[in-house]
């Protein structure tokens, strides 16, 4: 019985940081380079408004970013559930 609560435990905290990521990618392709474009176009990076480069180029960046954050947190989950490799 034990086992399975860990095992629950351990699927709760993965979806909780999978959810969290997605809702972190999300606001920044979807809302900041197209439901916010408009406000954000008095900031300019690289010659561009904000919204326009977080459409095209900010939100790849999160995604690197998210990938690598991901990696981190699930070996630390890992570690702490026993099932690190």
């Amino acid at each position: 019985m034990a086992d399975n609560s860990s095992s629950n435990a351990y699927w709760k905290a993965n979806v909780r940081i999978i959810l969290i990521s997605l809702a972190i990618w999300f606001a920044c392709s979807f809302g900041m380079g197209i439901i916010l474009r408009p406000a954000l176009s008095g900031i300019h990076i690289g010659g561009a408004d904000l919204g326009f480069w977080m459409a095209h180029n900010g939100s790849i960046y999160v995604f690197l970013g998210l990938i690598f954050t991901y990696a981190v947190l699930m070996n630390r989950l890992d570690r702490e559930h026993g099932v690190e490799e």
